[in-house]
């Protein structure tokens, strides 16, 4: 993996950014820190048809999630100079007041569908001729994604790794066929010991 530090300046458009950074190196990663201040914010709240757009002095709280050349998907938190804190989907509009600071990690060359599919142990040998009850949607570089899997191998879970069917949030889970949701609803499965079914399964 490697390290870059980004310096955005004045009027420098967040997610264009990070995009390009994505095309000109060539790989995959995600966002390890960032500091700075924003003019304009444009973001995307759950279940609201477009973009918010707010102006002002605001600051950076937080910004994470995944950044490769096919696309970036990011979550960024700010608050404005009520420290009001406001967040959201990541959009294009998003724009540096003073400054902004990124250090962004990257592996080194993009993975195809097969060598994603065959990161973790998924089914065991005597198993390999049937199809796991449960299936994980995940994007290199996501940090749940990797809770997840990290999870369903500690339990010894049989499942596959499939690539995400829609835009969305990752990991998304799926147990029979049925989706059931995110990393979040997979450990409250596991608190209530509702998993314990599925090993070896």
């Amino acid at each position: 993996m490697r390290f870059l530090a980004l310096h955005l300046e004045p009027g420098s458009d967040v997610r264009q950014s990070l995009e390009q950074l994505a095309a000109q190196e060539g790989g995959h990663g995600f966002v390890l820190s960032v500091v700075g201040n924003l003019t304009q914010a444009s973001f995307q709240c759950p279940g609201e048809a477009g973009p918010t757009v707010l102006t002002g002095e605001l600051e950076i709280i937080t910004l994470q999630g995944t950044v490769a050349a096919r696309g970036v998907h990011l979550h960024l938190s700010f608050s404005d100079n009520a420290c009001q804190v406001w967040g959201g989907h990541l959009e294009p509009g998003t724009l540096v007041y003073k400054g902004a600071d990124l250090l962004v990690g990257l592996f080194d060359a993009e993975p195809g569908p097969e060598q994603q599919s065959a990161e973790p142990l998924m089914v065991p040998l005597a198993q390999a001729a049937t199809v796991p009850r449960v299936e994980v949607a995940v994007l290199p570089g996501c940090p749940f994604s990797a809770r997840a899997l990290r999870m369903l191998r500690t339990l010894g879970i049989a499942h596959r790794v499939i690539e995400p069917s829609q835009p969305g949030s990752v990991p998304q889970v799926f147990i029979d066929g049925a989706f059931i949701g995110g990393y979040d609803a997979l450990a409250e499965l596991h608190a209530r010991g509702s998993l314990d079914g599925l090993r070896g399964a």
